[in-house]
């Protein structure tokens, strides 16, 4: 069982990364008629949520909202997930020639993000994929890189960073744990 190294980001500070990251977001995107914010089952579904709302706040638009399960999209489904646990892709609209912001929890490996961007072109042929995560905690196996970050965190293998949300855990917070052997 792992126990908590540290706490990276409670509840005030996941809410201005999220706010900057909005931010950063709306200067690269003046037309947000044209963005699409997709949020990785399951807890790049809340952030995304969140990330959507300030943009309709700074803006005064609303965004087009969607999430992705990248279960099946996975490599390792088969070995490392015995038993997964699916949720919806929901994207409810076309995503031919939009901006999609793909937005995840933590950047680890890259497979997720491989995973779901394979997801999203099912839907059709975005112009453009960027990738939004709170943590990067580094170690790729992929080469994928974050368009937006929240916060670099580079990781040991006996550590892993979990993100807490609200809507699934109660209380936001990011907690840096270790493993050991």
């Amino acid at each position: 069982m792992g126990e908590v190294k540290t706490i990276l980001m409670d509840a005030a500070a996941m809410e201005r990364t999220l706010a900057r990251l909005a931010h950063e977001i709306m200067e690269r995107h003046q037309d947000l008629d044209t963005l699409a914010v997709v949020g990785i089952q399951r807890r790049g579904e809340f952030l995304a949520r969140r990330t959507v709302d300030l943009l309709r706040r700074h803006r005064g638009v609303e965004v087009k909202f969607g999430t992705v399960d990248v279960t099946f999209h996975r490599d390792d489904f088969r070995t490392r997930l015995p038993s997964p646990q699916v949720g919806p892709t929901q994207i409810a609209f076309g995503v031919d020639d939009l901006h999609i912001i793909l937005v995840d929890d933590v950047l680890f490996t890259g497979r997720t993000v491989r995973a779901a961007v394979n997801s999203l072109m099912d839907f059709g042929r975005p112009a453009s994929i960027e990738l939004a995560v709170l943590v990067d905690r580094g170690r790729r196996e992929l080469p994928v890189q974050a368009d937006y970050i929240g916060q670099r965190h580079p990781t040991s293998e006996n550590e892993h960073i979990h993100v807490h949300v609200v809507e699934v855990d109660g209380k936001d917070e990011v907690l840096l744990m270790e493993y050991s052997e």
